[in-house]
């Protein structure tokens, strides 16, 4: 067995410890610390050096032993915790991540970091408990934990500890319940980490006897990377002297006096080699019960071979598998559109069939897609941190609230909103939030109120980021954007002044700082998702808060859509856009400057889109009593989509069309319908730019026709 087999899954199951250990870190009450989570902690750093030490990645050994003995102070009460040693602890937190992504990118750590740490850990101690840390050699020591006795004290044949002058002991491994073939390439693998000197045993318990260097502690850390903690069971060895002494008295137990027996004769005789036992760590109680249920481990039913309940799968593997699933929904929906022409009667085994296939392919697909769907808590458990660390930088307060960890969102998805979630999280505690003594003097709690909430509205996820701050300021938006040349008006709304703010180079900071000042965060949040196929809606009241709320599909792979068509192209229209539709009367349409048309729809006035204009198709209707008006949403603001007619609401694969093809202007992607055609799905936002764009384009050279004769002036007699 190659040990650099195990390599991914350790870097894994680190980066999932140093995030444990973070969280333990910013949750842990300074005032009356948890002893579970100082233990928690502990355990995270000691089974990353373990590991660490036998991968041979020295660098973080050394680091992790430094800290883990840093730890262990902190546990048994040693060293008072405060904010700037929690601090310290994030920061070698940092620094072992770091670390863990050079040996993963198979480069050597930065030394120079490695030195400061490790300084910085040493005076740590040294001005906190007065005595310098033990540093990593080649060989860290066993934990030093009080109620598992050291190795060494278990006594050898003259009495001296087992421990040779070298460091080496001798030890048990048992595994529980491990295969012939796995039980194998385990043996070799404990053979790197010493000497083999004995084995024996069966498949319920087989036991090796290993002379090593490495502790008991740190052998199982590294052996939890390949079979089930409750699978091995290492224990200090029986000396072989120790263990026949104790044999005498049960051998010379038939030859006593018949008299001598107490009565209850069928009582077990004494057990052997009680010393060892009694030396035994801990967990080595363990044994003791698995002994009394015949053998059999105590915790959880055996798992033969070591076999896991879960499974890492890489994502290219669970992508290709969903792009498969997506063809075969094509391909359904092709066999059931040509089915769907035959006779019922003739027929009826083959149209039973294919509704049946089409039940069964749409709850495949629904099981394919929940394997790449993860919880908001994988986006969200990023972010204590950031308010913790960028809130002492400004000097406030601030509470984190996080809702609906729960919620579900495609992995591609959690991926990208990182960064835009970000953004708006910083620009909340920069703009939003006042400073304690600011908030103290309007009435307010001089702790502020952050909150992060997600939830599943329909085929999208509403995420949130909520603050009880300042709110944002209507006239000093409107003044700074005619200061930055926008065109803007006081009779704009309030959700259009709020929109302001993602205009590129737009910023309302008096001064460039590291954290806000540049007009670029906000613009860079509405790219990203737009990219994404969402939106985001900006609620605030001054004095008291702003709501940001970013609309997201819930998976970029399968779309719930509307069937348009416009002349003899049909096209889709995201459901989650749809408001309503209607028939356009030539009384609701006015005539705005240039060709621009507005349509009035119960008091609101919203700009017409004609499809067929927009996108130049061929064939469409011109007359308003022959179109249908959709009204659709896009970016916080509705549209009048003029199209020929509705054909229905269908599930649709999303295929990329940049990839297969290049950028189009309005549209979004593409699918193949039931039929085996092509069909287009709409970007409204863009679908509107694209609209005036080309009216801008026409109007040096107008046409003959001017469409705004066919439309009533506001104000006119109908």
């Amino acid at each position: 067995m190659d040990i650099t087999d195990f390599y991914e899954t350790f870097f894994e199951e680190a980066e999932e410890l140093l995030a444990d250990m973070e969280r333990h870190l910013l949750e842990i009450d300074l005032e009356a610390p948890d002893a579970e989570q100082l233990n928690a902690i502990f355990r995270a750093a000691h089974s990353i050096k373990g590991g660490a030490g036998t991968f041979g990645f020295d660098v973080l050994q050394k680091t992790t032993h430094l800290f883990e003995n840093l730890l262990d102070h902190t546990r048994r009460g040693e060293l008072t915790l405060r904010r700037d040693i929690v601090d310290t602890f994030l920061e070698t937190k940092d620094m072992l991540h770091d670390q863990l992504d050079a040996y993963r990118n198979e480069e050597v750590p930065d030394q120079e970091a490695f030195a400061r740490i490790c300084q910085t850990l040493q005076q740590l101690a040294l001005e906190e408990i007065g005595q310098e840390l033990e540093a990593a050699g080649g060989t860290p020591p066993a934990e030093p934990v009080a109620a598992k006795p050291e190795p060494e004290s278990t006594p050898s044949a003259d009495g001296e500890p087992a421990a040779s002058a070298s460091g080496e002991q001798t030890l048990t491994v048992a595994l529980l319940n491990v295969g012939e073939k796995d039980r194998g390439l385990l043996v070799e693998e404990l053979e790197q980490l010493g000497t083999v000197q004995e084995q024996h045993g069966d498949e319920a318990r087989y036991e090796v006897t290993l002379q090593t260097a490495i502790g008991g502690e740190d052998i199982e850390a590294v052996m939890c990377f390949i079979v089930e903690p409750e699978q091995l069971q290492v224990t200090p060895a029986a000396p072989a002297s120790a263990a026949q002494g104790a044999e005498a008295p049960a051998a010379s137990v038939p030859d006593a006096p018949q008299g001598s027996q107490p009565a209850g004769a069928d009582e077990e005789p004494p057990k052997k080699a009680a010393a060892p036992q009694e030396g035994a760590k801990a967990d080595g109680g363990k044994a003791a019960d698995a002994k009394k249920e015949g053998g059999k481990p105590k915790a959880k039913k055996a798992k033969a071979g070591g076999e896991s309940s879960s499974i890492r799968v890489s994502v290219d593997k669970v992508d290709q598998i969903i792009n498969l699933v997506g063809e075969l929904i094509i391909t359904q929906s092709m066999l059931d559109q040509t089915v769907s022409e035959l006779d019922g009667v003739t027929h009826g085994g083959l149209l039973n069939g294919m509704s049946l296939l089409q039940r069964n392919a749409r709850d495949l697909q629904e099981a394919v897609m929940s394997v790449r769907m993860v919880p908001m808590d994988y986006v969200f458990s990023r972010y204590p941190r950031l308010v913790r660390d960028l809130a002492g930088k400004l000097d406030k307060d601030v509470e984190l609230v996080t809702e609906g960890e729960s919620t579900e969102l495609d992995k591609s998805l959690t991926e990208r909103i990182i960064d835009p979630l970000t953004h708006l999280v910083r620009n909340s505690l920069d703009h939003g939030i006042e400073d304690p003594e600011t908030r103290e003097a309007a009435g307010k709690p001089r702790t502020g109120r952050l909150t992060l909430s997600a939830q599943h509205q329909g085929g999208n996820i509403l995420i949130e980021v909520i603050d009880d701050g300042a709110g944002l300021d209507r006239d000093k938006l409107l003044a700074k954007a005619r200061e930055s040349g926008l065109a803007v008006s006081d009779t704009m709304s309030d959700d259009e002044v709020w929109q302001l703010i993602f205009a590129p180079g737009f910023s309302t900071a008096k001064e460039v700082s590291d954290v806000s000042g540049r007009g670029v965060g906000m613009d860079v949040v509405k790219r990203n998702i737009q990219g994404m196929g969402g939106h985001v809606e900006i609620m605030s009241r001054k004095g008291q808060g702003t709501t940001t709320r970013i609309v997201l599909p819930l998976t970029l792979a399968i779309l719930d859509g509307m069937s348009i068509k416009v002349g003899s192209e049909v096209f889709i229209l995201p459901l989650s856009t749809v408001l309503e539709s209607l028939q356009p009367s030539r009384e609701d349409l006015y005539a705005m400057a240039g060709d621009d048309v507005v349509l009035k729809v119960r008091d609101e006035y919203l700009p017409v889109v004609a499809v067929h204009s927009a996108l130049d198709v061929a064939g469409a209707k011109t007359e308003l009593n022959e179109t249908i008006a959709v009204i659709v949403q896009g970016e916080g603001r509705r549209y009048a989509l003029l199209v020929d007619d509705l054909i229905g609401q269908q599930q649709v694969v999303v295929k990329n069309l940049e990839t297969n093809y290049r950028k189009v202007p309005g549209v979004s992607a593409a699918t193949i319908l039931g039929d085996g055609s092509v069909a287009l799905i709409l970007d409204i936002a863009d679908l509107h730019r694209l609209n005036r764009a080309k009216k801008e384009a026409r109007r040096p050279q107008r046409a003959t026709t001017d469409h705004s004769t066919l439309f009533r002036k506001e104000g006119e007699p109908s």
